[in-house]
């Protein structure tokens, strides 16, 4: 009996290793694709020549191997991997821009970013920073942010406290410990079980990559959390592990302030998708020179080159499926007309229930491992987001290259319920949590393109309940009531920005505005809104689940990509393209990125050495 469960164990494992180290098909890390850099384009004509290439009939290559439906990050990551091993991509954006929530547009002179406010993990040598690298062909650069990064603001004016964030995998708990003398114990554990969290994540792509039999053969037998500190984890709300941790209350707001990054209050969060977060910014944080369109500019002519293309105002309103009910092209809407495009694999970057509730057909919804995995997963709180222009220089308004989570008092679960719970007049008065930053200040080109002006990005969240009546309007005239609406969380928001940053008055803004749940539903296609995609609840993070919604499809040459795939934000987005990439590509890229970073630092210590 022993022989044969050793041999079990045996041929599981060899199994397991076949599709973690097996790699049988082309490798889009396999050289350093890096070229010398070039000088910052400046020039909006120019750039748009890339961004805003209009979809018509005459711009669809001929023989496609693949359309990617929207061209945000996980779109158009995944079709950047594909171009650099040949193959012929067309990328397709409902939007007049390329980029998805890394687009950028202008009001009154004014450039703001969508959605890329920092990112983490970009230390030289390091996996993330090499995909980067490879994926703009090395012309995409990075700016680090201030130490400290982040400022944890939490009460009212009269009773504020101030917590610095600062980078460093040392330094955060000590300058922790710093400001919160006598936790040193609750710190230190706080870091353990986030580190061993966060460094076990490598069995969530896993799932996703091996076959679906074996994933759900690790989860059902309760070998899948075992094996994953992770989704041991995963069930824990981030609530309950930090107040078995300290009855500091302060510390504990301290511990979950990162929880604004992916939507979820902190009773309703995992603490393993908050470990993430917080491994993710432990090294410091960066700010894309040039601002948020640049990754868009720099990965556009790696997919031209290969033959492909990306073209926007480009709405796809149904994938197509052949007799066999295999995925074999789209129908794009060019006015009132359907224009099919066909291909012999179709990727899906817009999100699991925009691809499974709106472009199936009504016959292939009904299947029953489709209805599966929507019964899992749920959409995520909308998206609240302000943008301001002010007239002056970063110095004569007080504002650095960091940000700013603003917080009403420490106790965010009852203040963030409330909000969510009440009235829209009601919770318009009281936001309980707002992110702050500045992405001129963090833009050191900012000055010559726009001397004199600044920007301000502010981020909450808001129920697509309170602003639903409008969302059938024009999205440039939604009556005098809903402006009413925007006002008042305008107005409210304002008083705490002032409050905090006392250089900024009314006098100082030239440019206002707000962008609500219907805001986001039109411009980057969320279906309530949502700036994260689907919920990051716990149940998101089970091993049943992540077994379970994988890039493969049940209906043959579908596949998902992005944040839905893998988890929310820029790197997870990104982390949703390769997990594809290495479904579609038959083989393992999460560590072909780690061996090419490997390769590369050796490369630049031999040539230090000589």
């Amino acid at each position: 009996m022993w022989i044969a469960v050793a041999v079990f164990c045996a041929s599981l494992v060899a199994f397991l290793l076949k599709y973690v180290f097996g790699n049988s098909g082309p490798n889009p890390f396999d050289i350093d694709t890096r070229e010398p850099l070039k000088p910052l384009v400046t020039d909006k004509k120019e750039k748009n020549k890339v961004l805003k290439q209009g979809f018509l009939t005459s711009k669809v290559p001929e023989n496609l191997d693949a359309i990617v439906i929207g061209s945000g990050i996980g779109g158009l990551g995944l079709a950047v991997m594909l171009a650099k091993v040949g193959k012929r991509v067309l990328v397709l954006e409902q939007h007049d821009r390329a980029g998805g929530c890394c687009h950028t547009f202008t009001e009154k002179g004014f450039e703001f970013d969508v959605g890329i406010h920092y990112i983490g993990d970009l230390l030289e040598h390091k996996p993330f920073r090499c995909m980067l690298d490879q994926l703009t062909n090395g012309q995409l650069q990075w700016e680090p942010l201030e130490n400290p990064f982040d400022q944890v603001v939490i009460g009212p004016a009269d009773n504020r406290r101030v917590y610095p964030i600062y980078s460093g995998r040392d330094r955060f708990p000590q300058e922790l410990k710093k400001c919160f003398p006598g936790e040193e114990k609750a710190i230190d554990e706080y870091m353990r079980l986030v580190k061993k969290a966060g460094r076990s994540v490598w069995l969530m792509p896993l799932l996703k990559i091996i076959p679906l039999p074996l994933a759900n053969f690790l989860v059902y037998t309760g070998l899948a959390n075992r094996l994953s500190f992770f989704f041991k984890m995963a069930s824990r709300s981030l609530t309950k592990v930090v107040n078995e941790l300290t009855e500091n209350e302060d510390l504990r707001a301290v511990f979950c302030y990162l929880f604004g990054t992916y939507g979820n209050m902190p009773k309703d969060a995992s603490f393993s998708m908050h470990s993430l977060l917080v491994c993710h910014y432990l090294h410091g944080a960066w700010y894309p020179i040039g601002g948020a369109s640049e990754l868009g500019y720099h990965m556009i002519p790696i997919i031209e080159k290969a033959g492909g293309a990306v073209l926007v105002r480009a709405p796809v309103n149904r994938i197509l499926f052949n007799d066999a009910n295999e995925a074999c092209g789209v129908s794009v809407m060019k006015g009132k007309e359907e224009v099919h495009v066909h291909a012999p694999m179709v990727i899906s970057n817009a999100g699991i229930f925009n691809t499974y509730q709106k472009l199936l057909p009504k016959e292939l919804q009904a299947n029953p491992a489709i209805q599966k995995q929507l019964s899992m997963m749920k959409n995520g709180e909308g998206g609240l987001s302000i943008f301001l222009g002010l007239d002056g220089t970063k110095e004569e308004l007080g504002l650095k290259a960091d940000n700013y989570w603003i917080f009403t008092e420490n106790n965010v679960d009852e203040l963030v319920d409330s909000y969510f719970k009440g009235k829209r007049e009601e919770s318009a008065q009281s936001v309980p949590l707002l992110f702050v930053a500045s992405p001129s200040a963090k833009d050191p080109t900012w000055d010559s393109r726009s001397p004199g002006k600044s920007t301000l990005s502010l981020v909450s969240f808001a129920n697509y309940e309170w602003f639903e009546e409008w969302k059938d309007d024009k999205v440039t005239n939604r009556g005098g009531d809903y402006k009413e609406v925007k006002q008042a969380f305008i107005d409210s928001i304002l008083e705490v920005v002032m409050g905090v940053f006392p250089k900024i008055n009314r006098d100082k803004i030239e440019y206002v505005d707000a962008g609500t749940p219907i805001t986001n539903q039109h411009y980057i296609g969320a279906p309530r809104g949502e700036i994260y995609g689907a919920d990051h609840g716990t149940a998101r993070f089970s091993a049943e689940l992540n077994a379970t919604v994988r890039p493969q499809t049940p209906l043959k040459n579908l596949y998902l990509t992005g944040q839905d795939v893998f988890v929310c934000g820029f790197a997870g987005a990104l982390a949703g393209a390769l997990t594809c990439g290495s479904v579609i590509l038959k083989r393992n890229l999460h560590l072909d990125a780690i061996a090419l970073a490997k390769k590369i630092k050796n490369v630049d210590n031999m040539k230090k050495e000589q």
